[in-house]
């Protein structure tokens, strides 16, 4: 994926450095360049940008256009917002997440259709699950983010297998089916149906095994 990360503190530098490490294109905007690349380090594998990310120019050398995902990761709310809006609205970036310190904000930016993280509860590997586990929906999470409920639609591939093919214990496991409409708690045995919605609890280590399963 190529990711744009806005802000380069403690936050943006952990993803920044996550995401680059596990093989992703990551180009980093931040107007405090020498405080940027001491952060990142000799070792960062991605690339750096000195400016604003909320200047729809840096934005576009930074190569948003064609950018799968916006983090907004600054120590402002205002920039994070800004940044993370000019993203979604006018260049289309699919996927676009948004660090808030104040989490009070957190229900009007929903409305506005921006995905955002409260530095008080989740930080750099939260926004890694959210932007490379995008399929999955996240239901509601526990913890600091170590366990969560997810949600998704059951497809072709997935059809005809049981609950039993995604039961792994301590791993994740299914805890509801809603099938026309209808929720019920299903048995190891249950079939799933092309259409159904799945609701699984699982451990945030193991998103990348269920999203295998899944055949995401």
């Amino acid at each position: 994926m190529k990711i744009i990360v806005m802000g380069c503190g403690r936050v943006g530098s952990q993803v920044s450095l996550i995401l680059a490490d596990r093989g992703h294109d990551v180009t980093v905007i931040d107007h405090r360049d020498l405080d940027a690349a001491t952060r990142l380090g000799p070792g960062f594998k991605g690339r750096m940008i000195n400016g604003l990310g909320f200047d729809e120019s840096v934005l576009v050398s930074a190569g948003i256009k064609k950018a799968d995902a916006f983090i907004a990761a600054s120590s402002s709310d205002n920039a994070n917002i800004v940044g993370a809006r000019i993203a979604k609205n006018i260049f289309k970036v699919p996927r676009v997440v948004t660090r808030l310190f104040d989490p009070r904000r957190a229900e009007i930016y929903e409305r506005l259709g921006l995905k955002t993280i409260s530095t008080t509860t989740m930080g750099a590997e939260r926004i890694y699950e959210m932007v490379t586990h995008s399929d999955l929906d996240m239901v509601q999470n526990f913890g600091h983010g170590e366990v969560s409920i997810i949600a998704t639609e059951v497809n072709y591939s997935l059809a005809g297998r049981t609950v039993r093919d995604l039961t792994i214990p301590g791993e994740f496991n299914v805890i509801s089916i809603t099938r026309d409409q209808k929720a019920f708690l299903p048995t190891a045995g249950t079939q799933f149906r092309e259409g159904d919605l799945l609701h699984l609890v699982v451990q945030a280590s193991s998103l990348t095994r269920l999203q295998a399963l899944l055949g995401l």
